[in-house]
């Protein structure tokens, strides 16, 4: 008999067409098999069951001997790929299928307690560093982990902040800046005069009183001091700007919603960890000063 569907009509699973079945000597490694339907899924329907076979022994040495074929040298796109899939594959085996209930959950919906803003440097995953496993961060990234005022308009960066915060209902935004910052280089090295047709220069000026305050503060250092120096302090500046949104500072104001800063340093992988003080930086908010308090070092 088959089993019955969530709205109560019946159906049939097919097997898989002989186009999608690999030999298990085939250099294309098929780590699953579906066997029959048993594990369930959607718990409202027993009926309904998955049961996914795993050929361990015979996974393990596949996952080796391929291995081994990726050589030292450069890697073909074929290669990565190949890598990429069996990331995937092992992603699937030892946490979704392992996992399955939550993964069903958050097939329903999301509720992240967390927005992050970071860099889109590829030594700087947010989730790899911090831990956060999928349904737990909504996730932002662009160059030097910047967020431009309300009065510059739309960009990918509000848009996000604009659903985390009023669809998602967020509770923390964390923007996080990282060591040896390219695009803070850049922000820092650039001219007065933007070049219209840089993306990069005209997108790293929305750091513009960072850099100000930078050289202020830290002029009679070197360049890579400087850069250092900013690398902090143009996270501090992206949350005074979270604050230029209305509907932001509204929601701190009532507690709501907090604001904080972080700094991955991956020289010697350390991070620090502050929360914006919105009551003391209101109070100055007229001399473009901001206040932190609960400073943390992670080392």
């Amino acid at each position: 008999m088959a089993p019955q569907g969530l709205l109560g009509s019946s159906i049939s699973l097919s097997p898989l067409p002989n186009k999608y079945s690999l030999p298990r000597n085939s250099p294309a490694i098929s780590t699953l098999k579906l066997v029959e339907i048993e594990k369930t899924h959607f718990k409202g329907n027993p009926g309904l069951r998955l049961k996914a076979s795993m050929e361990s022994s015979w996974l393990t040495e596949e996952l080796a001997n391929n291995k081994q074929n990726i050589t030292s040298g450069t890697q073909s796109g074929s290669d990565l790929f190949n890598e990429m899939k069996n990331r995937f594959l092992s992603f699937k085996q030892h946490k979704f299928l392992e996992e399955s209930e939550h993964f069903q959950n958050l097939a329903k919906g999301q509720a992240p307690k967390f927005m992050v803003i970071a860099c889109g440097d590829s030594r700087v995953c947010p989730s790899n560093i911090l831990g956060f496993q999928p349904g737990e961060a909504f996730v932002i990234r662009n160059v030097a982990n910047l967020v431009p005022p309300f009065e510059n308009g739309p960009t990918e960066t509000n848009a996000a902040l604009e659903f985390a915060v009023n669809s998602v209902l967020v509770e923390n935004i964390l923007v996080i800046g990282h060591s040896c910052c390219g695009g803070i280089r850049a922000l820092m090295s650039r001219q007065d005069e933007v070049n219209p047709s840089s993306f990069i220069g005209s997108w790293v000026v929305v750091g513009k009183n960072a850099r100000s305050s930078t050289m202020a503060a830290a002029s009679n250092l070197d360049f890579d001091q400087q850069c250092s120096h900013c690398e902090k302090e143009s996270v501090n500046r992206s949350l005074m700007n979270l604050l230029t949104y209305p509907w932001i500072e509204e929601k701190v104001e009532k507690g709501v919603l907090s604001i904080h800063g972080g700094y991955y340093n991956f020289v010697d992988c350390t991070f620090e960890k502050w929360t914006l003080d919105y009551e003391e930086s209101v109070s100055r908010k007229g001399s473009d000063m901001y206040c932190l308090k609960n400073r943390e070092f992670w080392a």
